[in-house]
This record gives C-alpha cells, sequence and structure tokens, in this order.
C-alpha cells in the first residue's frame, strides 16, 4: 500500500479517482503544524528557530495519518507547489518521520488523471529552499505582529495589530482617503449637439470638440457663462458634414488569467471580493462532481503569476475553436505571452480550464450558480487568448457651424465603432458597436437642438478588491496567495469597511495606527522596504540567500528602535475641556477599535465613558443619523450613534428614553434550520461576534463562523469561513473543509 498526503478532502476525493487499489489518499486538512497561538513561539536568540506545535484539534488527524503512513510502503506528499504547499510536505515529513527512501514529493498544476499519474512517475526531494522562504515569511510576520500589536495595545488602545503586508495595504488605503478630503473640484462645461439627416434617418449626436482648428481641453469651457456665449454665437447657424475619417484597427485578446488578474476581473464583472474569488477558484481545482464522470478537477492551480499555457491545451483549444466557432476563429499559430513582472516566482501555468471542452453550458448543471460564473470567465478568457484580433473600422464626422456673421470656426464631432471581424470578442467581449448613418461630404444637416452640461472633476475613487490587488502587485507587496487573506485581514480587524459599490474605506482608527507607525515604524509602511523583503525571500527560494541573516539584519534595528519608542511616546489621547459629570475630573478623548470616544481622565477609579459628538467642517455639530425605526418604549424615531465598541441604535429622546440595542449587520443567508429567519451577526456577551437566526427565541440556531452561504458538497450543511481563507462545513461530524486559498 502507498500513501498520498493532499490538503483538502475534496482534492482526495478527486485524486483517488485515479489511482489503483494500491493507493490510499488521505487529506491533512491543511497545515498540522504551526507557531503557538498565545506566545511568540521563536528563540531569538538561537538563529531565531521556530517552535512547532500540533493544535490539539489536529491530534486526531495525525494520528490516522501515523497509522497508515507506518502501513505504506512509499509516501506521496502532494500538496501544491508553491511555499505554502512545499511548507505542508515539509512538516508532514517532521512529523511522519518517514525513511529517506521512503518519502516521495509529487507536484502537479492540474487534478486531472494525466497529470497525476504523470507526478507519480516523477517524484522529487522536498525543496528545502522553498521551505527556507516560507519559514522566513512566517518568523518575520510573527515577530512583526508579536512586538508590534502589544505596543500599539498600550499607546493606543487594546485588540490592535500591524503586520508587515497589512499595514501597508491600510497605508494605501488611508493615503487614498487623504487625496479624496483634500481633493477641490473644478467646474467645466461641454455643448453637445443633436443632428438629423434630411431624409428623416436615424438622429445622431456630435459634440463640440474644435474651435478654429484648435481641439478643446476638458476645462476650455469653465462656466455657464461660457457655455452661453457659444450657444449665443451659434443662434442661427446652419450644419454640414465637413471631413469623414475612416481607420481600421486592430484589438489583440487578452492574456489568460493570472491571480492578480482573476481577482481584478472577478471584482469587475462579477462583483466578488478577492476572498470569495479564491475560495471558488479553489472548488474548481479541487474537484466538482460532474455525475457519471464524477469529481473533476475543472481549473489549473489558481496561485500563480505565470502567462504559460501548456502545448497540449494550446493544441486542444486550437482544435475545440475551429469546431465551434470556424476555422476563421482559429489563430494560425500558439498565442504565447510572456508576464511583465520581475518578481513572477511561482511560475507554473496560467489559470485555465484542465480540459477545454468543457464548456461552461455543457457543465452548468453540476456547478452553483457563483462557481459556474467563475468557471466561465475563467474558461473564455483562456479560450479568447488563443484567438486570432478582432478588426474595428473607426468612423469620425466633423460636423461644422456656418453664418455669416459667426466669428469663430466651431467643429462638432460624431464618432461610431464597427466590428468588421469579430475575433476573440465572440468568446470574450462586449458590444462594441456605436454604428452612425451613412454621410457625404458638404451634406446638410438640420439640427434639433444644442445641449450644454455641467460637470465636476471627480476625485480619486476608493480602493475595491481589484485595484488594491492591482496596487499591491504594482509596489512587489505581496504574492499571488497572500492578496486575498490581506484584505480579509484589514477588513476583520476593523482597520477598513466595505461601503457602497464595494470600496474600501478606512476607520478612524486606521488613520492614527498608520500615522503612529509611519512616524516611528517607517520601515514596517515604506512601500520600497516591503517590496525589498519579498526579493529577499524569492532569493532565499532560488537559494541564493540564507533566511537566517535576512530575518537577523530586520530584526536587529527593529527591536532597538521599538524599545527605544515604547519610553519616548504617550498614550494616543486628545485632551478636552469637558468635566466629566460624574466625578467631575476632565474628559479625554481616546481611541478604540471602533473610532473615537469620550473617557474620564480619572480612569480606573471612574469609568465614565460616552460617545463623540460629530462635527462638520466648520466645527458645527452635527445630529446623529435618523432611522426609519421606532423606540418599541416610547415610539420616538431611532438614531445612529458611536460606542465604544461601535455603532448602536439609541432612542432620540435619550436621555429622557434610555433604550438603546445592537445594529443588526444581516448576512441575506436563509436560516436552514426554521426555513423563516436569515442569519444575522451578532455580538456575545464577552464581545465575540456570533452569527445566529434572527428569529430567536423561536429558532435557536447559530454559529461561531461567518457561513458563505453555499452548501456543503457532502451533507448539505452551510459552509463557513475559516482561518487563512479556509472554507469548512458548519456540521462538525462531517469533517468537509478545503485547503487555504
Amino acid at each position: 500500500m502507498n500513501l498520498v498526503i493532499v490538503e483538502s478532502p475534496t482534492k482526495a476525493k478527486t485524486i483517488s479517482r485515479f489511482l489503483g487499489k494500491d493507493f490510499v489518499v488521505r487529506s491533512s486538512f491543511g497545515h498540522l503544524r504551526d507557531l503557538p497561538q498565545r506566545e511568540m513561539g521563536i528563540d531569538i536568540e538561537n538563529n531565531f528557530k521556530p517552535h512547532y506545535v500540533v493544535p490539539r484539534k489536529n491530534q486526531k488527524i495525525v494520528t490516522e495519518l501515523k497509522k497508515f503512513a507506518g502501513k505504506a510502503k512509499y509516501i506521496y506528499f502532494a500538496s501544491d507547489e508553491d511555499r505554502e504547499g512545499e511548507a505542508i510536505s515539509w512538516h508532514l515529513a517532521e512529523i511522519l518521520k518517514p525513511k529517506k527512501d521512503q518519502s516521495k514529493r509529487i507536484a502537479f498544476h492540474e487534478i486531472t488523471e494525466e497529470a497525476i499519474l504523470r507526478a507519480i512517475e516523477n517524484p522529487r526531494e522536498i525543496d528545502q529552499n522553498m521551505v527556507d522562504a516560507q519559514q522566513a515569511r512566517r518568523v518575520l510576520d510573527r515577530l512583526v505582529g508579536y512586538e508590534i500589536s502589544p505596543f500599539l495595545w498600550k499607546k493606543i488602545t487594546k485588540g490592535l495589530s500591524a503586520g508587515r503586508v497589512q499595514s501597508v495595504a491600510v497605508r494605501l488605503i488611508v493615503e487614498r482617503e487623504g487625496e479624496i478630503k483634500k481633493f477641490v473640484p473644478e467646474e467645466y462645461w461641454d455643448i453637445s449637439g443633436e443632428f438629423k439627416k434630411e431624409k428623416g434617418e436615424e438622429n445622431i449626436t456630435a459634440k463640440l470638440n474644435k474651435i478654429n482648428g484648435e481641439t478643446l481641453d476638458k476645462f476650455y469651457i469653465k462656466s455657464k457663462d461660457g457655455a452661453d456665449k457659444i450657444l449665443k454665437d451659434l443662434d442661427g447657424s446652419l450644419y454640414s458634414v465637413k471631413n469623414i475619417e475612416k481607420k481600421e484597427t486592430k484589438r489583440s485578446p487578452h492574456p489568460p488569467f493570472t491571480t492578480s488578474t482573476l481577482q481584478q476581473e472577478a471584482n469587475r464583472r462579477l462583483g466578488f471580493s478577492a476572498k470569495q474569488t479564491m475560495m471558488l477558484a479553489q472548488q474548481l481545482y479541487e474537484g466538482v462532481d460532474l455525475g457519471s464522470a464524477g469529481s473533476v478537477g475543472l481549473i489549473t492551480y489558481m496561485r500563480t503569476d505565470s502567462l504559460n499555457l501548456a502545448e497540449k491545451f494550446l493544441e486542444e483549444a486550437k482544435s475545440f475553436i475551429s469546431k465551434s466557432f470556424g476555422k476563421e476563429y482559429s489563430s494560425a499559430a500558439p498565442k504565447k505571452y510572456t508576464t511583465k513582472s520581475k518578481l513572477a516566482q511561482e511560475a507554473h501555468e496560467a489559470i485555465r480550464p484542465t480540459n477545454v471542452s468543457n464548456d461552461p453550458e455543457k457543465i452548468k448543471s453540476y456547478l452553483n450558480d457563483n462557481q459556474y460564473k467563475l468557471y466561465n470567465l475563467i474558461w473564455r478568457r483562456a479560450v479568447a487568448s488563443q484567438m486570432p484580433e478582432a478588426v474595428l473600422t473607426s468612423t469620425a464626422i466633423d460636423i461644422a457651424a456656418e453664418k455669416n456673421n459667426l466669428e469663430d470656426e466651431y467643429t462638432f464631432r460624431a464618432n461610431g465603432l464597427v466590428v468588421k471581424f469579430d475575433g476573440f470578442l465572440k468568446v470574450y467581449g462586449t458590444n462594441q458597436e456605436t454604428i452612425l448613418p451613412a454621410f457625404s461630404l458638404e451634406e446638410v444637416l438640420q439640427l434639433i437642438g444644442l445641449t450644454p452640461a455641467q460637470h465636476f472633476t471627480e476625485p480619486p475613487s476608493r480602493y475595491s478588491d481589484a485595484s488594491l490587488v492591482k496596487a499591491l502587485e504594482e509596489y512587489g507587496i505581496g504574492r499571488p496567495s497572500t492578496y486575498a487573506p490581506t484584505i480579509s485581514t484589514i477588513i476583520e480587524r476593523g482597520y477598513v469597511e466595505k461601503i457602497e459599490n464595494r470600496r474600501l474605506k478606512p476607520t478612524d482608527i486606521a488613520f492614527v495606527v498608520n500615522k503612529v507607525l509611519e512616524e516611528h515604524f517607517p520601515q514596517i509602511v515604506d512601500y520600497q522596504f516591503t517590496a525589498k523583503m519579498e526579493n529577499n525571500l524569492d532569493e532565499i527560494a532560488e537559494g541564493k540567500k540564507e533566511w537566517v541573516p535576512v530575518i537577523s539584519d530586520f530584526y536587529g534595528p527593529f527591536k532597538e528602535n521599538l524599545e527605544k519608542k515604547y519610553k519616548e511616546i504617550k498614550k494616543v489621547e486628545e485632551e478636552t475641556d469637558e468635566k466629566c459629570e460624574k466625578c467631575g475630573a476632565p474628559m479625554v478623548i481616546k481611541m478604540g477599535r471602533f473610532g473615537k470616544f469620550m473617557a474620564c481622565s480619572g480612569f480606573p477609579e471612574c469609568k465614565n465613558i460616552k460617545s463623540l459628538k460629530k462635527k462638520g467642517a466648520n466645527g458645527e455639530e452635527i445630529a446623529p443619523e435618523t432611522t426609519d425605526e421606532k423606540c418599541e418604549k416610547c415610539g420616538a424615531p431611532m438614531v445612529i450613534k458611536m460606542g465604544r465598541f461601535g455603532k448602536f441604535l439609541s432612542c432620540s429622546k435619550y436621555p429622557e428614553c434610555k433604550n438603546m440595542k445592537p445594529i443588526v449587520k444581516s448576512t441575506n443567508i436563509p436560516c436552514p434550520q426554521c426555513k423563516k429567519g436569515e442569519i444575522v451577526e451578532k455580538k456575545s456577551k464577552r464581545g465575540r461576534i456570533f452569527f445566529a437566526c434572527n428569529q430567536y427565541p423561536d429558532c435557536k440556531f447559530a454559529l461561531w463562523s461567518r457561513p458563505t452561504g453555499e452548501a456543503c458538497p457532502k451533507c448539505k450543511s452551510l459552509l463557513v469561513y475559516g482561518k487563512n481563507d479556509t472554507v469548512a462545513c458548519s456540521n462538525k461530524e462531517c469533517g468537509y473543509a478545503t485547503a487555504s486559498a
């Protein structure tokens, strides 16, 4: 008997289909060892040696794996082929301690029979350089987190955290918010004309774009007076076609997806968060039950920055395209793409379907709605990457105004676009056409009307998941496996909140923490330093550097500065002129995890606290936000206030009526138990977040982890989010889980 160990039960189920009775496939459910939760776990004096432990919850899995390992002729470590996966295999080897000739490391980039059998035939050793790179990242992040976090607790407020990548992401979002606040809008106008051919064909719209032959910039018409002057000049003018330009252009297909571009495009097109995208991609990679075909891995490995495509896929795609769309849609030679990133390090293959004939519509009935949407996006992008360019014909029509006393020459332009040959747009595109009627030079047009329009420049947009991932990638911060967890972390820890249109807005605490880190620990939030550290980790993975000196070079100056700052910096508080109504001591403004609040300076003897009144730009007091909800005690409207532990509902008649209650955050997920209510976010007496049916006490369904809204493929219970982008079944007896995404 041979033992194959993978990270997730879904992956195990899929792989077991391809191996004979001589193989047993088991799951480790991700990492079995890690640094301890409640202590540093790093021997700094002994070359930063990490102390790994097996958590109690993993003991049962370890016992089972040891039992199978004891009977196995060979043990195949089959975790993913990236640093994280290499580290999982190394930890397993450290736990199981197989004989040297008994241990084999196998890797593959897609879960198909051909790939698995090829991997079994071509085992290798565990790559210690990759393990060291992952270990260095883990040690570095633990040192920063465990050393900086207590400092933030003491100087700002309890419960805060800092991280080498997360703090840089917060800085990006805070700086963007600063740009938005400083932004001063500028007014500008444009003028559009609606014209009609004499024979009554469809009207066309053209925009004023030239005066006296010079193209207008955006701010040429700065006010209504400027627009009115032009309209007055044009009054009574006749209009005719003075120029027709036609130009043929070509548009090339996009390359197949990498982790970053998949997260960006899924966010833009589908509205998926980076975390949701990676969770769904993990499911598609590990395998989906396709009925009689069994569990099938539908896409290649989803953590990659490579644009390579396997020769086999290129050949299959060419054949599929010719048969499905016609020979004219098949490129003469395979299209090959190269990454522009100098930092590409997990360069295996781009994300693509494992079998191009698995058309999304053909297998739609086997996928849930979100799985289908993401698979459809991946399939179309990969197939389109092997199709020819689209050929477009663009047309520009210049319409001139004429009258005897017209001092200036005014020209309007209408643009049209016709798809001459759709090429790759047939599979991956949108409606590109804006068709203009046929015109001839000097043709007279009838003016229907002129419309002036006022505009104001817009501030830079807040980051979305897509634009933040793009920014992190451009700065060289993080790697494909870290983008989604980073965004999830800064949201879960209260530094960022998602507002309308899924935009990321920093909270008050983010500004305070970012300011402290920038002023006193600039390395932690420095873009270049963080990118350089990523380069160091890459060089460790390539065997060019040792990991201990890299950590040592960072930690010495960092620790020295930290000890210095403990003495220099006072707790972040603002003095006020207000006196405590309970003891008469001055009130001070403190910072909590959910923003600023007012507290007595006599703390802990006096524990009086209250919410801080909001003020406008001119210092005027802003009334709390009123809601449609009525107070059940006195009937007055309820208002939203901010307390030490976040927003809550309070009666607007306070202090006459002291009714208060929490704001219910709905997940919009129906309760699977009573079928009547929906699951909402709640907080326990100890401040711990949990999720329960809003029909309590009639229905007592509750979960400690946030539900995904999707059903477990094994037992149909709700799936919930776990740590590090894992997803698990809420039914503990089921045991279903995915590996870290």
